[in-house]
């Protein structure tokens, strides 16, 4: 038996949530791997899956949570024993696919990483799915050739869970980072992560007037989109690279395509969910290497299963600062 918030949804279309006590025999059987999950994180979809909001989720009942770190308990795939740390993110766990809100999991093997030696399965969901795509947005902008000589990078959204993260990186990495929020209070925190200098939501949040405005940025990693997606792209300096990483602001785009034509701007799409085991396995690698592991302890706040209702709702509004770390065993 595991203990599991379970979602579920009533025929005249109401949304609950529950904690359950479950029999092993109603994981999925597609899988091959069950882990003993440890922690598992908040993040904007599993605002979405708890409301019922977003068409996320298919089929009722459902245990959201889309990601989470613990040991494998039983392994029909020989790259895995029990006793192996194990992460996963992405693959729609959470989603299409029951997932870490509870304290076990059965997964394909396919879809898993082995924990890096230096990080706890609590410091891999402090990371969790939002670190992850940070650390991915960080990598591609350097793929295109951003360096810290070649100026300012822009976060928005830095106060979230994707911006916090990207923040802390660039700024061990050596970057001048620029944090935009919409929240003047969370100044002292953006600093205290690595932030150079705040930016008001406000000043990129306006329509769109000029295709091209100022060279500002260096580099960009967005995870707003919308409007303040479409103000970056014409502040970028030449040859620079936005990595969109969220559509908080709004799918559409009212951008030109000035600044790719004539300064050379790349639009970057970084999708964590269905990612080349190589690339998962590196950027894991370099969460370890890059991330100041000792400043995750200030981005985190700590929840249990109980808390996650409140927390999802409170995340869909905007108004969770930093990684919700939830300890499935509390």
């Amino acid at each position: 038996m595991f203990k599991a918030l379970v979602v579920d949804k009533s025929e005249d279309g109401v949304v609950t949530s529950a904690i359950q006590e479950l029999d092993d025999s109603r994981l999925p059987l597609d899988g091959n791997v069950t882990v003993a999950i440890e922690y598992s994180t908040v993040n904007y979809k599993d605002g979405l899956c708890l409301t019922g909001s977003g068409g996320l989720v298919r089929n009722y009942p459902h245990i959201p949570g889309i990601d989470f770190a613990g040991v494998v308990e039983q392994s029909d795939d020989a790259r895995y024993n029990p006793g192996d740390k194990v992460i996963l993110t992405g693959w729609r766990v959470g989603e299409a696919w029951w997932g870490g809100y509870a304290q076990k999991a059965r997964v394909k093997a396919d879809w898993l990483v082995p924990l890096p030696k230096r990080l706890s399965t609590q410091q891999a969901m402090a990371v969790g799915t939002a670190g992850f795509t940070a650390m991915l947005a960080v990598m591609a902008l350097e793929d295109h050739g951003l360096s810290s000589e070649k100026g300012e990078v822009l976060v928005t959204g830095a106060a979230g869970g994707v911006g916090s993260v990207a923040t802390s990186i660039l700024a061990k990495l050596g970057y001048d980072v620029a944090g935009v929020t919409g929240r003047p209070e969370t100044a002292d925190y953006l600093k205290s992560i690595g932030a150079s200098r705040v930016v008001a939501r406000e000043e990129l949040n306006e329509t769109v007037k000029r295709p091209l405005e100022s060279e500002t940025w260096a580099g960009c990693i967005d995870a707003v989109g919308g409007n303040m997606l479409a103000r970056v792209l014409g502040q970028m300096k030449y040859g620079g690279s936005v990595a969109a990483v969220g559509l908080a602001g709004g799918a559409n785009l009212p951008a030109t395509v000035i600044p790719f034509l004539l300064r050379g701007v790349n639009l970057l799409g970084i999708d964590s969910v269905m990612q080349p085991f190589e690339n998962r396995q590196r950027a894991w690698q370099r969460v370890v290497s890059d991330l100041p592991l000792d400043k995750l302890e200030a981005i985190v706040q700590p929840a249990k299963l109980s808390d996650l209702p409140e927390l999802g709702a409170a995340i869909l509004k905007g108004s969770v600062q930093g990684r919700v770390v939830v300890d499935v065993n509390a």
